[in-house]
This record gives C-alpha cells, structure tokens and sequence, in this order.
C-alpha cells in the first residue's frame, strides 16, 4: 500500500518536472524576442547638417507716421498697401487755420520791418542832431535802444513766420521714404494730433527684408569657436534659407548680417539679423518663418534622437558593452530639426549603440541585434 502511494507521488512530481520543463522550452523564444533591437554602429563622416530658428520678419525700415500738428483729416491720398515713393502726399489735414496763422505771421512781420525802418531813421537823426549838441547824450541812446529793439522784434516776427509755414506744411503728411502703406486706422473727418494711440499708418520699405531670429548662448560660442571670431563667422557663413509659414521655402537666400554683441539675460538668447531680398513682394513685414542655417561638417558623429533618452537635463545613450545595454552621458547639439544629434563628447566610432527603443531599457539589459 505505501509502495503504491509512493510511486504514484513521484509519478505526479515527475509530471510536473516536466511540465515546467515543457513551458520553460516554449517560453524561451519569446524571452529572446523580447531581448531583440535594432543596433547601430556608430561611425563618422562628412555631413550637411541643417538648424532650423523660429524668426520674425521685419521690412528694412517700418516707419509709424504720426502728425505733427492737429487738426481734422481732409483727404487721405493714398490706399492700403499701395507703393509710394519717398515724399508722396499721404493724408492732408484741415489747412484753414494754418493758414490764417501763416498770413498773421506774415502781416507782422510786415509791420516789425516797418518799425525797424522808423526806428532805424529816428536813431540816425539822432546821431546828426548830438554832433551838433542839440540833442542830449540820453536822447540818442533813447533812440539807439528803440532801434536796437526793433531789429529784435522782426527777427522774433520772423521766427514766428517761419514756425506758421512749417505747421502748414506739416498739414501735408508726406512719406518718408519708398515702401508700402500698412493700415489706415484713421479716415477723413478724424480729428488726430501728434499724441494719437496709433500711427496715421507704417511705411514699410520692402524691397528688402530683415528676417530676426535668436540662437543660444552654448549654439553662439560653438559657432564662434567654428569661425575663430564673430567677425569671420558673418564674412564666411553660407547663405541661409527661409521656411515660411506654410513650410514652403523661400526662393531667394539670405544673408547673416549682423549678431547682437549682447545676450539677453531672460532668455539666454543672442539676436542675428539676416537680410533676405524682396523683388517679387512676396514677404512682408510681420510675416513669420524658420531660417535654415546648413552647415558642413567633417569627421562627425551623427545619431537619431531615438537613440537617447533624457534624465534631468542630460542625454544619454545606450552602448551595446559584452551583449548587453550600459548607459553613457553624451554631450550633443540637435540638428535637422532636432530629429538628430551631432555626439561632439561620449561616443566614438566603432561603439555600438542600441538605436530605438531605448525608452523601455534598464542598465544591464542583454541585448540581441535585430535582423
């Protein structure tokens, strides 16, 4: 009776051995394809890589018109967006009354002169008179002070006429220079002053344009260290590119023609400044774009993004080390959009690096290259 129960113990453990057996066999495939990724061996080579700039775009002059004298708006001469030239009439405001100051102004200074020439002949016949001891000393310095202010009062009527003809001219709001006509806020029969909240209009010289965009302070010194000094980099930088709003490009390229010599503390930034041509009208001032700075480099490590993962602020790969994933630092400047990542300290050529996936590895993970 014991016989029998032993047996049929060990019969049931020997089922279950191999049961366990069974399932470890059966489970072990899908243990290897879950250790399975796609692996990268890292190397260098010679690359254009392209940065992109979130930019702003500026005519070369955008010039706010304001009035210089008050006074109700007669005639607006031009329209929205049309082309003028430096000195075309734009807005004429109401004349009447500067008018009516300049022929007063006018009118005395008439008279001033006429004072003056009375004063003029007094002080002369005084003089002739005191040679002649028949007039005292006093009276002919009387005489002498009369003349001497009249000559002031014209020279201050004469000021005064000037000062009425330029508010009249002012009347005639004119263009400062060639461009294009932005809003017209303001209509016939609108009483504006030189205090207005908004200009009469913006003349915007378009026929080029400035496009502005900021780069980092780490980005600045790399492209510093590049040129050898910021002078060198604005005479040998290669052209730029324009991405527009729709994701469309440019036609024509641009030039880098300034960077700011201050960094703004806010934002860590330094302003560049590129100059784009115009001669089709297409852009205009307030558009807003990407600049595409390419660059060629030598000898470099470049690595898709989806090879790092970030851990407070730092980036890091996986290197494949004895079939198996171990973490390294890399110090890295993203490029093409930020879909890669130049390696300038971490990685060398010949590493292999685990390329995707690395979101969901842990440090020790054996690591089976997918084929």
């Amino acid at each position: 009776m014991k016989k029998d129960l032993i047996a049929r113990c060990l019969s049931g453990i020997g089922v279950g051995i191999f049961c366990l057996v069974a399932n470890s066999c059966k489970e072990q495939p899908a243990t290897m394809a879950d250790n399975t990724y796609k692996v990268l061996k890292v190397s260098t080579s010679d690359k254009t890589i392209s940065s992109s700039y979130s930019a702003t775009i500026r005519g070369r002059q955008d010039i706010d018109i304001y009035p210089q004298v008050s006074g109700f708006i007669t005639k607006l001469c031009v329209e929205e967006g049309q082309a003028v030239r430096k000195g075309q009439l734009l807005f004429i405001i109401d004349q009447v009354p500067y008018q009516a100051a300049l022929q007063t102004a006018t009118a005395n200074v008439e008279a001033a002169q006429a004072a003056l020439s009375t004063a003029k002949l007094t002080y002369d016949s005084k003089k002739e008179l005191h040679a002649q001891n028949v007039v005292s000393a006093f009276d002919l310095q009387t005489a002498e002070n009369a003349w001497l202010s009249a000559k002031a009062q014209l020279a201050q009527m004469k000021a005064l006429e000037l000062n009425a003809r330029n508010n009249l001219s002012y009347t005639e709001v004119k263009s400062p220079s060639n461009g294009v006509v932005g809003t017209l806020p303001y209509r016939v029969g609108a009483l504006v002053s030189a205090s207005l909240p908004k200009p009469l209009t913006t003349v915007s010289d378009n026929s080029d344009m400035y496009v502005y965009f900021s780069m980092t302070e780490n980005q600045l010194l790399a492209l510093t260290r590049q040129y050898g000094s910021k002078e060198k980099a604005l005479a040998t930088m290669p052209e730029v590119e324009l991405q527009l709003n729709d994701k469309s490009l440019y036609q024509e390229k641009g030039k880098i023609e300034t960077i700011s010599g201050v960094i703004d503390r806010s934002t860590g930034t330094v302003s560049l400044r590129a100059v784009f041509p115009n001669k089709d009208g297409i852009l205009y001032s307030g558009n807003s774009g990407n600049i595409i700075l390419s660059m060629e480099k030598s000898d470099c490590i470049v690595i898709p993004q989806s090879a790092t993962f970030e851990v407070q602020d730092k980036v890091y790969i996986y290197k494949v080390i004895d079939n198996k994933a171990q973490s390294f630092p890399v110090t890295v400047a993203r490029v093409n959009g930020g879909q890669e990542y130049v390696v300038s300290e971490g990685l060398n050529a010949g590493d292999v690096i685990v390329a995707e996936g690395v979101g969901l590895l842990r440090e020790g993970t054996p690591i089976q290259e997918k084929q």
